[in-house]
């Protein structure tokens, strides 16, 4: 069996270290929690020469071993504990070249741990650009390491990593510095309390907020040997341990890295002062915006009718093909119709992502974060809160979580509130289904109507948690002060690699993700809604068939067999009073005559299915809430739709998918089936403009989302704010649904 070696990837955010962790990985990665905790855990399969490979753990980026948040702290506690499963053989440190000097105090920080660590200066493209030149002979024999000069970019010096991980045993394990230097005679008792422990581990668990197994923080605490410090005395020792590590990496840095400052001008500057001006920052960033949101409905029409006709026809050649019966129902009405509402909307999210990631990749996301932290600051929130807000149109989850990064508990509190409201890829299917059925495919200026309203319901969220945020920030009586600090990184050209992998992985997180929740409530759904207990529910052929022989078809069923006689007159291009063609009329005569004798059985089948489903579980359950949501426009089945929905956002459209497929034969798309809803009156189509506008503004300010509010209680470790947000937001969705259908209907 060939030798795995453990790696920990490290570095600072904006060095490239997802790209380095891509290029050894590539789509050999999964991605995880660590356990216990909410933190994202990234690892892959690497081959590596002599037939050797490398388990890569991709840690959370840190600027040094001084946590600040609990993503650094996973770092840490790692690094410290022998006993981990994921203890690193080898630390790969990645830096970027522009940024060596702070990148190095972090490097210098994990060599002194005394574990193997391999040194990778990243984005070595950009070094005749920037007018840099490195001596690493000179520099591999200051810090005592072997380094790897790479640039992803152009897929050079992976190779020379694979090699030096390899390689791992024959570096060198020596501290590049002393850090007891600091305090000789505090360090000399720390030494004297624990001499079978590491110096400068222990120096880590007392300053940080972990525990280092077997070395328990309370252990050192209460010692008797030992009189441990104040916080306040323990940060100057830190400065004072920073200072020293700056002094060693400028005296390495003085003798081999040179810049020439003239050729390391560029357009940086100048691209800066537009991006983030005051007036033009806003102008250019609402100009993007506009542009994905056209691009999503235009670029992806074509991949959404090709999933959504496939889906309708797997249903029915299931139907056609399988035998009769429970489980070819259950295949083509629950599980099949519930995933097929939700694979359709593949493409849009993707390209969602997309544009994020490219976003992200290209070093504008940050230009956007200094941008809207002026907005943010008289709202009572910093451009910090900023991350997590537009984060939150992937999804919330992980934006309550990057409420960490937020020291200011006030802060950070009321960004984890309010960051719900934020447009998530969840409500994405809703709006594009409701958009697709009510607003018309005008253009203005070039933009559709359709885009133009989906960016009108993202910029409302984001509307919603900015003016809830500055209630908050006068309700809650919290003392806070909190300065707000963020990295430029340099512009650069998107890796499509990395642009590529991150659509994959978030696309692919999110439909197996909804998918699991739907697949479940598609087989609840459609079980309560092919069964029932009621006569009329056993007895629904007899009656209906019945009620049709003594007041013929619903007027439902004769709009449907018209609207279907009239597309198929005028596919044929002859005319009924055209006398000219007598065998032609004829023959039209005789076919109409035919295809209404077929759809009248068709229609008599539907009032059948619609019968047998309106008296099943789930018709009943839909009647005893349709009270409730009668007011706001919906039928019993939308309100079906509305409570299962609360599990997840998405469910609402797999959830209509399912009960529209139960007991019909119709060939026919998610889309079609609910366009073609009539009211009660049976003439006018359910999903109008009244309707569809309630719909958007119920799911936009709803809190429709278990696992949202499970995170918020974790991280706020109370049930009473995610309880809050729950009720607050739901009635408020409620209210302003109430409101635009009463006054638009």
């Amino acid at each position: 069996m060939s030798e795995t070696i453990k790696v920990a990837l490290v570095g600072n955010p904006n060095t490239g270290k997802t790209s380095v962790f891509n290029q050894l990985t590539g789509l050999k990665q999964k991605v995880g929690n660590y356990p216990g905790i909410t933190v994202e855990k990234k690892e892959g399969i690497c081959k590596l020469p002599k037939g050797k490979k490398a388990h890569i753990l991709d840690l959370p980026g840190t600027y040094s071993l001084n946590t600040t948040s609990l993503d650094e702290s996973v770092v840490v506690e790692l690094l410290l504990n022998k006993k981990d499963k994921d203890y690193p053989d080898v630390a790969v440190v990645i830096s970027d070249v522009e940024n060596l000097k702070r990148n190095l105090l972090l490097f210098t920080q994990i060599k002194d741990l005394k574990i193997p660590t391999v040194l990778v200066i990243n984005m070595s493209d950009r070094m005749s650009r920037k007018g840099i030149s490195l001596d690493l002979d000179l520099m591999e024999q200051k810090l005592d390491t072997k380094i790897a000069l790479v640039s992803t970019r152009k897929n050079q010096g992976v190779e020379r990593i694979k090699e030096l991980i390899a390689d791992h045993k024959n570096l060198s394990t020596l501290p590049n510095l002393n850090a007891s230097r600091i305090a000789p005679e505090y360090f000399d008792r720390l030494q004297k309390a624990f001499p079978k422990e590491d110096l400068y581990k222990l120096w880590l668990v007392i300053t940080q907020d972990v525990n280092f197994m077997p070395i328990e923080k309370k252990r050192i605490q209460d010692a008797t040997s030992f009189a441990t410090k104040s916080k306040v005395e323990l940060k100057k020792l830190q400065h004072k341990e920073t200072a020293l590590r700056y002094q060693f990496i400028n005296n390495t840095l003085r003798e081999t890295y040179k810049v020439d400052l003239q050729a390391a001008r560029g357009l940086r500057s100048s691209f800066d002062k537009i991006l983030t001006h005051r007036i033009f920052g806003y102008v250019i960033f609402l100009a993007i915006l506009l542009t994905i949101f056209q691009a999503i409905f235009d670029w992806s029409t074509y991949p959404m009718d090709f999933i959504d006709e496939q889906f309708a026809n797997a249903g029915e050649w299931i139907k056609n093909t399988l035998p009769p019966g429970v489980f070819t129902d259950l295949l083509a009405e629950g599980i099949l119709a519930g995933i097929g509402g939700i694979v359709i909307f593949i493409p849009q999210i993707a390209f969602l992502f997309l544009f994020i990631s490219l976003l992200e990749e290209s070093g504008y996301m940050s230009r956007v974060v200094f941008l809207m932290d002026r907005l943010m600051r008289p709202f009572g929130l910093s451009g910090k809160s900023v991350v997590p807000l537009i984060s939150g149109t992937a999804c919330a989850i992980p934006a309550v979580m990057a409420t960490r990064t937020i020291d200011n508990w006030k802060e950070r509190l009321i960004t984890i509130l309010v960051t719900p409201f934020t447009t998530c890829s969840a409500r994405l299917p809703v709006y594009l289904i409701l958009i697709a059925l009510v607003i018309p495919k005008g253009r203005i200026l070039g933009l559709s109507y359709q885009a133009l309203t989906l960016m009108l319901l993202y910029l409302l969220g984001f509307g919603m948690a900015i003016l809830s945020a500055m209630v908050l920030n006068k309700i809650l009586k919290i003392k806070s002060k909190s300065l707000f600090m963020v990295e430029m990184p340099t512009y650069r050209l998107p890796l499509m690699k990395n642009v590529a992998l991150t659509v994959l992985e978030k696309t692919k997180s999110f439909v197996f993700g909804a998918g699991k929740i739907i697949m479940a409530i598609s087989i609840v759904l459609w079980f309560l809604g092919s069964n029932g207990h009621s006569e009329e529910f056993k007895n629904a052929e007899t009656i209906v068939t019945q009620r049709i022989e003594e007041k013929g078809l619903s007027d439902y069923s004769k709009n449907y067999i018209q609207n279907n006689i009239s597309t198929y007159v005028r596919s044929t291009k002859l005319s009924v009073v055209d006398q000219t063609n007598a065998v032609g009329l004829k023959s039209l005569q005789d076919s109409i005559q035919l295809m209404t004798t077929e759809l009248r059985e068709k229609a008599r089948a539907q009032e059948i299915a619609s019968y047998k489903l309106e008296h099943s579980y789930i018709g009943y359950m839909g009647k005893a809430i349709e009270p409730l949501v009668k007011p706001l426009g919906y039928d019993w089945k939308i309100g079906i739709a509305v409570l299962t929905s609360f599990a997840a956002r998405e469910v609402f459209v797999g959830t209509l998918a399912t009960i529209y497929s139960v007991g019909s034969d119709e060939e026919e798309t998610i889309k079609n089936r609910m366009a073609a809803e009539l009211d009660p009156s049976g003439k006018n189509p359910l999903f109008n403009l009244p309707t569809g506008i309630s719909l958007m503004l119920f799911y936009a300010f709803a809190m429709q989302c278990m696992s949202t509010l499970a995170i918020v209680k974790r991280e706020t470790n109370s049930w009473k704010w995610p309880l809050l947000q729950l009720v607050f937001m739901s009635t408020f969705a409620y209210l302003v649904a109430l409101t635009a259908y009463q006054i638009l209907k």
